[in-house]
């Protein structure tokens, strides 16, 4: 089967976590994706905990991409990625609004050398605006966007990060999906477009709920708790204490608190007799009863739970990968199913400059004389 993405060719200037994300998606659903980095590396290659040197983070975020080093304050570097652009078709860079000007790869700059590229630009706020030389994180984007107050204590109203980066995996999304969108209208147009995905704005959106509920009715979040405490979750439920574990179980009222009631033989379901209920049960037996009862209900699994659960595994979303250094490892697998185009997982993340010869002697015909030269100048590594 063809490749959604088949013969698209995108160069990755990102770093960290929202570009490569994004990136990686753009790979997995068969675009050739060339990780462009310094000659010193990304430095989530770095990030701990280290495995023979290595990081699960940069392995996790660079599937299925080729890597070539490159230095791009110097003349010659900045000349072989314009010659790069010419036979491409994305450009994806995070630096902050103003680098990629200062080394003369700015869109405008781009686009003289690729009148159709699509040119996307990730940061923290955005190409404009008072804010957008700013610098920021996946925990700035959550704060300026309402997520991280949504997610306090509500004992002590501390605010609360997302476990796992949502700042940067949530704009990554709309970068990914922005770029395709884009690549749709050259195909009918030939026109290429500028692509500024900003975090915090990309963060608003995840938040539009609880913003349009104050715009429409003017009430504060502490407010609508007052007013509306029922509203802020499940009729009954939420994560439960079991005998052996943690439980999710969302019974939104309804039909679901009336089988709870009759399951319990009581007339009116009550947080204490149901939180009695689960108590002495194990976590499969709750999630069995529930499910009966056509009730939402799942364990609360840790990570090196969920690579084994049942489900997961029926819908392949774990597959194997190899390097050299960490051998074979378990990775997550592309996670929407497509008929016909199906995504997946092509290879491992490469190591530093893996494809610096194949990139420069098969697409750009240098000599092997020539990419040794390159080495020796420090415009490669």
């Amino acid at each position: 089967m063809k490749a959604a993405l088949d013969g698209v060719r995108v160069l990755d200037l990102s770093h960290v976590w929202f570009g490569p994300y994004c990136t990686m998606l753009l790979a997995e659903l068969g675009a050739e994706v060339i990780k462009v980095e310094p000659i010193w590396g990304d430095r989530t290659r770095m990030f701990p905990p280290l495995h023979n040197k290595e990081s699960p983070t940069y392995h996790a975020l660079n599937l299925s991409k080729k890597a070539m080093t490159l230095n791009l304050k110097s003349e010659k570097g900045v000349k072989i990625f314009k010659d790069m652009v010419k036979i491409s078709d994305v450009v994806v860079e995070n630096f902050s609004p103003g680098t990629m000007e200062k080394l003369g790869l700015s869109y405008a700059k781009i686009k003289e050398v690729k009148p159709d590229v699509i040119y996307a630009s990730l940061s923290g706020f955005g190409q404009t605006g008072p804010y957008s030389p700013r610098p920021s994180y996946f925990s700035i984007a959550e704060a300026i966007s309402g997520q991280a107050y949504l997610a306090r204590n509500k004992q002590d109203n501390t605010p609360r990060g997302s476990p796992v980066a949502y700042g940067d995996l949530g704009p990554a999304l709309f970068a990914a999906f922005t770029i395709v969108t884009a690549l749709y209208f050259k195909q009918k147009t030939g026109i290429g477009q500028w692509v500024d995905v900003s975090q915090a704005d990309t963060m608003v959106s995840l938040t539009s709920p609880p913003i349009v509920n104050y715009t429409v009715t003017k009430m504060t979040e502490e407010e609508r708790d007052q007013k509306y405490p029922r509203m802020r979750g499940p009729g009954i439920g939420g994560f439960l204490k079991a005998s052996d574990g943690w439980v999710a179980i969302l019974a939104g009222g309804g039909t679901s608190i009336d089988n709870i009631a009759k399951m319990l033989n009581v007339k009116e379901v009550t947080k204490e007799i149901f939180d009695e209920w689960v108590v002495k049960r194990t976590v499969n037996e709750i999630v069995v009863e529930m499910n009966k009862l056509d009730v939402p209900a799942a364990p609360v699994l840790r990570p090196e739970e969920v690579v084994n659960n049942e489900q997961f595994v029926a819908r392949e979303m774990f597959v194997e990968v190899e390097t050299p250094t960490l051998g074979k490892f378990k990775v997550p697998n592309f996670p929407v199913k497509l008929s016909e185009t199906p995504g997946k997982v092509y290879g491992p993340s490469p190591a530093l400059g893996q494809h610096n010869e194949e990139v420069l002697t098969q697409l750009l015909h240098y000599s092997k004389e020539d990419v040794e030269t390159l080495r020796k100048e420090g415009i490669i590594s």
